[in-house]
């Protein structure tokens, strides 16, 4: 059933984040919250979500504007670090309270609430249309990196806080492009260097299969989304898969996943 659903939306959500504005990971990461545990769930996302952004950087990298990737990658790579530390640290706290339902003992935990409270908050700012026009100072972009690079590696919430700093910086298409994914790759390699000890703790090698198999779905999702979804208004998809991480943040925090 894993291979199925994980697979399934490693398939749609390559494709949906062409459209939606949300990145791989933060559509992905549900997903396997639903069949693993919140930390090796999102080390897991973290994976497929390099993979998929060293393709990008093959095929997209020499466009990079290194001076912006220095400034705002750097700070990003050391804050991917401390927010993958944080990650650990929350897991590792006991739970706030049980309860019961239908017969189950059920956990709401810190880490499961601080990162439905994530979700929930980058959905809204998402939605929010003030928060699309927001475009800070290129002077602000050591800043951008540190809060970028620490909700990378505490969540892997980074993408729309980057937005927000590397769009006034006045680059073409082209290289806007390649310089984030250069951002990404370097906050996803922090944040796994955090996230290895974990996973070869809880028997990385068992989930190898699924990993291949998520990566290249996620590769064909981004083929095929270039030429299905293209009849399908950017809002309309932003408001189905804003709906679906809210639920999915919900019930997180109640325990339920």
């Amino acid at each position: 059933m894993e291979f199925i659903i994980i697979c399934g939306v490693a398939l749609i959500a390559s494709g949906l984040t062409l459209f939606s504005g949300f990145g791989l990971g933060t559509i992905l990461m549900p997903a396997f919250i639903l069949f693993f545990p919140v930390d090796t769930a999102i080390a897991l996302t973290a994976v497929v979500h390099l993979l998929n952004n060293l393709l990008k950087l093959i095929l997209l990298g020499r466009q990079a504007h290194w001076p912006v990737v220095i400034k705002f990658g750097i700070p990003a790579f050391v804050t991917a670090f401390i927010g993958a530390r944080v990650l650990f640290a929350l897991e590792t706290v006991d739970p706030l309270w049980t309860y019961e339902l239908a017969g189950q003992t059920l956990e709401v935990t810190t880490v499961k609430l601080v990162l439905a409270g994530v979700i929930i908050g980058f959905v809204g700012l998402e939605l929010w249309p003030t928060f699309q026009r927001i475009q800070f100072p290129i002077q602000y972009l050591p800043l951008g990196g540190l809060l970028s690079g620490f909700f990378g590696g505490l969540s892997g919430h980074q993408g729309a806080l980057r937005s927000m700093f590397l769009l006034k910086c006045g680059l073409n298409k082209e290289a806007y492009i390649a310089t984030g994914v250069i951002i990404a790759c370097l906050v996803d390699f922090s944040r796994i260097f955090v996230y290895w000890g974990y996973l070869k703790a809880s028997n990385y090698q068992a989930y190898a299969e699924l990993m291949v198999s998520a990566v290249l779905f996620a590769f064909a999702g981004v083929f095929i989304g270039t030429r299905l979804l293209g009849k399908v208004t950017m809002k309309t998809v932003q408001l189905i898969v804003s709906i679906m991480l809210v639920v999915i943040a919900v019930l997180l925090g109640l325990g339920l996943v």
